[in-house]
């Protein structure tokens, strides 16, 4: 019996809080300081990744973005590629396939000498 009454205190508690969590995150949202400050940050946090990109770019260094641009060219490149590969081979076994049959459909000239 203890275990049931247990169980419905956690639950109790655990909506609790839960309510308590949600008046918190709807005050914050509500409250215009708070969206200040979110705006403040997120501004911040670009003009610190602009004039890291443009110091990285001033040092011929590249950035992040340059990398991740080069990483998918790179993707890019590597299935063209491959798509070459797998069409050489192809046709490499087929040249493979009419030479054998030619071989096999010429009278060998030796033979008859």
């Amino acid at each position: 019996m203890e275990e049931g009454g247990g169980e419905g205190i956690r639950d109790r508690a655990s909506s609790r809080g839960e309510g308590a969590l949600g008046e918190l995150a709807q005050f914050l949202v509500d409250n215009p300081w708070m969206n200040q400050a979110l705006q403040l940050a997120f501004g911040a946090r670009e003009r610190a990744s602009q004039a890291s990109a443009s110091a990285m770019r001033n040092l011929n260094l590249p950035t992040g973005n340059d990398v991740d641009r080069l990483a998918r060219r790179l993707r890019a490149v590597s299935e063209r590629l491959e798509a070459v590969e797998d069409t050489l081979d192809r046709l490499t076994s087929e040249l493979a396939e009419l030479r054998r049959e030619l071989a096999g459909s010429r009278p060998r000239a030796s033979s008859q000498s």
